[in-house]
């Protein structure tokens, strides 16, 4: 065999293994990267040799791009995935299906292109690294913290009270008005008691003017209230690793322990 010939041929072949070489890729059992996970940077024709046949449900792909087969051997339906974080398989219809994965050029187009990852890079904020040893560290407190409170406003309706308080003006000016009125009625002694009439009279309809002209019509008033949230907003946790307090706001309630790595940073 012409030995110049298999030259291309051997170069193209180191090539495409050099680019594979570095890529990458992290299967995990849980959506958002939980659970139990392998990683492989070659071809893995068969997930049943690893125990994780049909249990992938998010991947991330640290380097290079990868074809993830619904079937051992490549076989079956199958998605090209680029670099990036896929938290969960399931709109891809991917979720637990997965049995063989190889990686493949970089810069060549494929019709089976998978769908955008949702972060365009790796995501390990609080995750377990591929081959990340991690440690139980001791909790020693854990405190709630509310959120600000929610305020609730209504419009309520408020009736005016009647006053039940004379008007010493009113009954000046309405005695005046009725001893005025009550002197144009009659004659004689008959006018002067109509006088005196009058000017009781009016006085009583002055002194109480104002309940009859200002009714309990009501008025809108605008009432509010703080309402404080019945879940806290999160817990502020403190642990010791290595002799060492560490302080972190996790979203739930701790256990007894939480995982860490080997630098004391919180692990899922």
């Amino acid at each position: 065999m012409n030995t110049n010939r298999l030259k291309p041929i051997l170069a193209a072949v180191a090539l495409a293994a050099a680019g594979h070489a570095s890529a990458q890729i992290t299967f995990y059992e849980g959506e958002g990267f939980r659970g139990r996970s392998f990683s492989t940077d070659k071809q893995v024709r068969d997930f049943e040799r690893r125990d994780f046949n049909d249990r992938a449900s998010s991947i991330v792909v640290d380097r290079g791009r990868w074809e993830v087969c619904e079937d051992s051997r490549f076989a079956g339906r199958c998605v090209v995935l680029r670099r990036g974080s896929y938290e969960s398989l399931r709109d891809a219809g991917f979720d637990r299906t997965i049995s063989s994965v190889r990686p493949v050029e970089r810069n060549r187009s494929y019709d089976n292109e998978g769908p955008q990852a949702a972060m365009d890079t790796p995501d390990y904020a609080f995750r377990q690294r591929p081959n990340e040893r991690t440690y139980e560290a001791p909790v020693t407190s854990v405190r709630a913290v509310a959120g600000t409170p929610d305020q609730r406003c209504w419009m309520e309706r408020q009736d005016v009270q009647e006053r039940r308080d004379l008007n010493p003006a009113g009954g000046i000016i309405g005695g005046i008005l009725g001893g005025i009125l009550g002197h144009q009625v009659g004659g004689g002694s008959g006018k002067t008691a109509a006088t005196i009439g009058g000017a009781v009279g009016g006085a009583a309809l002055g002194a109480n003017v104002d309940r009859i002209r200002d009714p309990a019509s009501g008025r809108e008033v605008r009432r509010c209230e703080n309402i404080t949230r019945a879940e806290p907003e999160y817990w502020d946790v403190v642990y010791n690793f290595r002799g060492t307090d560490h302080r972190v706001q996790m979203t739930a309630p701790p256990g007894r322990t939480i995982l860490v790595n080997a630098r004391g940073e919180p692990r899922q």
